[in-house]
């Protein structure tokens, strides 16, 4: 079982099915959202910035995101999250898209990045995270 989740999408219905899908499948300890990928790196950064030292912080080690949202979108968050400013976060973190698009350049695109593991449509399952627990040796 995963300690941290982070689910990442603008819609509040999406969010709430993510947690309760994922709460029900016993995948992970604690499940974190964000509304957009600035609001994400808000939150990497104040795990960055306010961390004490002697306390360990939990750090998301999977993370679910939605590639078309406002303020910011996944491939924004994306390329600012695999820079050298959230390297501590990114090295520890996978991403799975979940995304309803079915562009085959989405899919392309989504190769260029080695952080990202799978791309999946929404909405998230049961029999898709008994998948993905395969596939990441849970």
């Amino acid at each position: 079982m995963l300690e941290q989740i982070l689910c990442i999408d603008d819609d509040p219905i999406t969010l709430m099915l993510c947690k309760k899908v994922i709460s029900k499948s016993e995948f992970s300890n604690e499940i974190i959202t964000a509304q957009n990928g600035e609001e994400a790196l808000l939150h990497f950064n104040t795990l960055k910035y306010t961390n004490n030292k002697n306390k360990v912080s939990k750090k998301p080690e999977l993370i679910f995101l939605d590639l078309n949202m406002p303020v910011m979108g996944g491939w924004e968050f994306l390329d600012h999250f695999t820079s050298g400013d959230y390297t501590e976060f990114s090295n520890a973190a996978s991403v799975i898209v979940l995304s309803s698009t079915i562009d085959p350049e989405d899919l392309a695109k989504a190769k260029k990045y080695p952080i990202i593991i799978d791309f999946l449509s929404k909405p998230i399952t049961l029999p898709m995270l008994e998948y993905l627990k395969k596939k990441i040796d849970l």
